[in-house]
């Protein structure tokens, strides 16, 4: 159960993920999607054991009285390759990620490459996981019309599992916009349940996630996230 929830097992993966954004500070009672299609690929490059993590979001734009029309299309491609290691008993990774202007419109993108850093780092216990994922990003080049981006991300993990493949989760993502200072702290609370058909392993979940504290119009008031992880083996 730990291995299906631990994002540094070193396993091929899919993951079909979905945050769904139920109201927004500022917008009234609009509501917004991100259908993550995301996927793991261990690897030995220079030598070294890495987690290379591919993520497509499709992206449904936010329904409010103020935006002109409301768009579905693809986002940004997102992609990290982490180094790991092993320290004291805690799991860690480290390395690059880049961010592609990907997006199939100017309302589900940045319109920026953006460079930065993940760090992930991981405590596996005999009753779950704590643990979390920082990443750190800072647009570099692209469309002159659009704003620079300077974004960093903080995702706590805490899984406390539970007989016959249920597990309680809390994962949900802090975001920091370095630029204009705003920002939200969602906490989380789901459950989820992992079983075994095959040699392949799945994870299903869904977690309600409501904002502790924010700054700025625009920030997630409450969220759903939910998915489905496959891992396979090597």
């Amino acid at each position: 159960m730990n291995a299906a929830n631990n994002p540094l097992t070193p396993t091929i993966g899919a993951n079909i993920q979905d945050q769904y954004t139920g109201r927004y500070y500022g917008l009234g009672d609009a509501d917004g999607n991100a259908l993550l299609l995301r996927g793991t690929l261990p690897h030995k490059l220079f030598g070294m054991p890495q987690i290379l993590r591919v993520t497509m979001p499709v992206v449904t734009t936010p329904d409010a009285p103020h935006f002109s029309e409301r768009f579905t299309g693809a986002g940004d491609l997102n992609l990290f390759d982490i180094f790991l290691f092993n320290a004291n008993g805690f799991q860690l990774g480290v390395g690059p990620q880049l961010t592609m202007p990907t997006a199939s419109r100017d309302q589900t993108g940045a319109g920026k490459w953006q460079g930065g850093l993940a760090a992930v780092a991981m405590a596996p216990q005999k009753w779950g996981l704590v643990g979390g994922l920082l990443t750190w990003q800072k647009s570099f080049a692209g469309d002159d019309d659009r704003p620079q981006v300077d974004t960093a991300s903080l995702q706590p993990f805490f899984i406390y599992n539970f007989p016959q493949g249920w597990y309680f989760r809390s994962s949900a993502t802090w975001n920091f916009n370095l630029r204009s200072g705003d920002y939200s702290i969602p906490v989380g609370a789901g459950l989820g349940k992992v079983w075994k058909a095959g040699s392949t392993t799945y994870n299903l979940f869904a977690e309600p996630q409501w904002t502790a504290s924010h700054q700025g119009d625009g920030q997630p008031k409450f969220q759903v996230f939910m998915g489905l992880n496959m891992q396979f083996p090597i």
